[in-house]
């Protein structure tokens, strides 16, 4: 069953202008080939979107994310995106701002953030093919572990104490059909990794 699109955590948003930040036009460059490849977009039967972006803004954690419910659109513009300003793990709470609410997979990438200075992208995407055939040969999460919690935001800090995740940059989500996460000091880093798994199985 295909559990996306759903916010687990309370989400303290304000309501602002679009984003005018420059690394935007940067995450609309990045998506485009994970939108092209299937990576992003939305189960058409279901009509929920999957997939999103995120891109660290400041040393404190604040990352711009594209927002909840994008998938299916082909083409992002400053409207889309939203700026997460701090989150709670204990209390399972994000405050984000901007036009558009946070993904409902902020709380994963503000926790990855928190992991390690270097980490400065996360690219979450689906792809049945990469989860059935990557899933336990890299870095994977519990699979009693739902997406956007608490308990997936520990798991990541699992892997990424405790596998070699931090080396090969991307993991699968075994309690989250079809998601994968990769990570990058860069976008470009990010991005390619998981595009990389794409073109390996053609």
């Amino acid at each position: 069953m295909i559990d996306e699109g759903y916010t687990k955590f309370v989400v303290d948003w304000s309501r602002t202008p679009p984003l005018t930040h420059s690394q935007i036009d940067e995450l609309i460059q990045w998506r485009k080939p994970l939108y092209a490849t299937g990576l992003i977009g939305q189960y058409e039967d279901i009509g929920i979107g999957y997939g999103n972006i995120s891109i660290r803004t400041s040393a404190n954690g604040q990352f711009i994310i594209s927002g909840t419910q994008t998938g299916h659109l082909a083409d992002l513009e400053n409207e889309h995106f939203s700026l997460v300003t701090g989150f709670d793990l204990q209390a399972n709470s994000v405050e984000c701002s901007g036009p558009i609410q946070a993904s409902s997979e902020s709380m994963t990438h503000a926790s990855i953030y928190s992991l390690d200075a270097s980490i400065n992208a996360v690219v979450h995407v689906h792809s049945t093919d990469l989860w059935v055939r990557l899933r336990d040969s890299l870095p994977t999460t519990d699979a009693a572990v739902a997406y956007g919690t608490p308990e997936m935001a520990e798991e990541f800090e699992r892997l990424y104490s405790n596998t070699d995740f931090p080396a090969t940059g991307v993991a699968v989500m075994a309690g989250h059909e079809d998601g994968i996460i990769s990570i990058g000091q860069s976008l470009p880093e990010a991005a390619q990794r998981v595009l990389e798994l794409v073109r390996r199985k053609r």
